[in-house]
């Protein structure tokens, strides 16, 4: 079943932010059929005019009008924005693919990553919005749900290392301007994150609660669960920003509720899709963020055996994945491509 036409009319909502610009690439690159494109963002923005597919498309202003005749909206403008104009979207009959964390856990709407829950999908029938998950809940299940799924994760603790991406456009810029600064000898800016970026690590500037876990940990908890289905695993996460572009890394380390031997998970994850190992112990090469930005796989490495818990109870793994790809548009896009009639979304997967 299907919940789009096969040549839908699209609007990209915060068309000219980073995951917005990014939606266009991934649209044009995967040969995204589309009838018609929209670009909406803020009245500020509204006049410019952005190329795709060989055409400069102008950028409107959003407003309750923006949707009429529109099959399905991507959003990322962020929370207030999506609170406020994503069930408009709806009302006007477009189906909605949020990358905010305005719907999440809102068990109205389902909470999608297509290699961990795509099933969800598939009972869509009409006008909704979709959520997308974290951007670090995305690189973390593509790469342990297909452990999951065959013996159970009791435990998985988490500690992230994430890029500037994650805060946007104006934090990439802040910290290639910091760079520059450095070079030059000038002191370092920092009207984002209110501390030096450059060489510097420092916790996730998400709001700490009382329990003294920040929103993005929480997110990472709550999310896993969800799409899971299971209440019952317990999630422990540790957030962290480092001075990297565009793709986060992460540490994991999983207690299984069945066993699992390291070669048996690296079976699995070399048929996972979404997975690419990158596990050579003789060149000690690993993920990296620098080789995960730009592209759409989630890379896994450091597999080994977590000697400190039973035999085949234990894994650790290192995964690194394109914050603005896949822990974004690219998730979203890959929804819209699933609920494309079966033969167009199917065409459409089978070239990537």
């Amino acid at each position: 079943m299907s919940s789009l036409p096969s040549r839908p009319a699209v609007a990209i909502v915060g068309a000219t932010g980073a995951v917005g610009a990014e939606f266009l690439r991934i649209l044009e690159e995967r040969s995204f059929p589309m009838r018609s494109l929209k670009l909406l963002a803020s009245a500020r923005s509204a006049g410019r005019r952005v190329a795709f597919a060989g055409e400069a498309i102008e950028v409107e202003p959003l407003g309750s009008g923006s949707f009429d005749g529109v099959d399905l909206a991507l959003f990322s403008a962020g929370r207030s924005v999506s609170a406020e104009f994503a069930p408009v979207a709806v009302a006007r009959g477009a189906t909605v693919v949020d990358n905010s964390s305005c719907f999440r856990m809102d068990p109205r709407f389902p909470l999608v990553t297509p290699e961990v829950n795509g099933d969800e999908l598939d009972a869509i029938a009409g006008p909704t919005i979709i959520a997308n998950p974290n951007c670090s809940t995305i690189v973390a299940l593509v790469a342990v749900t297909p452990l999951h799924r065959a013996v159970g994760v009791d435990r998985m603790v988490v500690c992230t290392y994430q890029a500037a991406s994650g805060a946007g456009a104006a934090a990439m810029a802040e910290l290639e301007e910091q760079a520059r600064d450095w070079s030059a000898g000038r002191p370092l800016a920092t009207p984002i994150f209110g501390r030096p970026y450059l060489f510097n690590l420092f916790s996730h500037n998400s709001a700490i609660g009382p329990d003294g876990y920040n929103e993005e940990e929480r997110k990472l908890e709550c999310e896993t669960r969800r799409m899971w289905r299971d209440d019952s695993v317990r999630v422990a996460a540790t957030c962290i920003r480092v001075p990297v572009l565009r793709a986060h890394s992460e540490a994991i380390n999983l207690t299984f509720r069945g066993s699992l031997d390291e070669e048996a998970a690296r079976g699995l994850l070399r048929r996972a899709p979404g997975v690419r190992i990158v596990d050579d112990r003789a060149a000690n090469r690993f993920p990296e963020p620098i080789d995960a930005a730009g592209g759409d796989d989630v890379l896994v490495g450091r597999i080994r055996a977590d000697r400190s818990q039973d035999p085949g109870k234990g894994l650790e793994l290192f995964v690194c994945g394109d914050q603005i790809r896949k822990g974004a548009a690219l998730n979203a896009v890959q929804i819209a491509e699933r609920l494309l009639p079966v033969g167009v979304g199917a065409a459409i997967g089978s070239g990537r």
